[in-house]
């Protein structure tokens, strides 16, 4: 859902749910955009009879918090184990060039830790 604030703009509930996958329940749809609101993710604005949904934090703040609950929930807090599963070749088809520049990402990072 975030992903489509994102790539919208804003968006009504319905504007949300015609673009999901599966189209779950308007009434589902509502919920979790409650929830994204409640969590400070997203806020509303009323247009007549409807809320029109709209990004609250910038794309990169919410990158870096699904990432790090995804971490939290999957791998116990780890990075390196989270690494470990993008690297593993039976989940990911990473070409050689994503190696190279995931490698090159490393030693600038061990740079900076310096």
């Amino acid at each position: 859902m975030m992903d489509i604030l994102f790539s919208l703009g804003r968006a009504s509930g319905q504007e949300i749910r015609d673009r999901l996958p599966d189209q779950p329940s308007y009434s589902a749809v509502r919920t979790i955009l409650r929830v994204l609101e409640n969590k400070g993710h997203i806020r509303h604005v009323e247009e007549g009879l409807r809320y029109v949904y709209i990004p609250a934090v910038e794309r990169e703040t919410a990158k870096q918090s699904a990432i790090q609950r995804l971490v939290a929930t999957f791998f116990d807090g780890s990075s390196k184990a989270a690494a470990a599963a993008f690297l593993d070749p039976a989940s990911s088809a990473l070409t050689d060039d994503d190696l190279k520049d995931l490698e090159t990402m490393i030693r600038k990072a061990r740079k900076e830790k310096k």
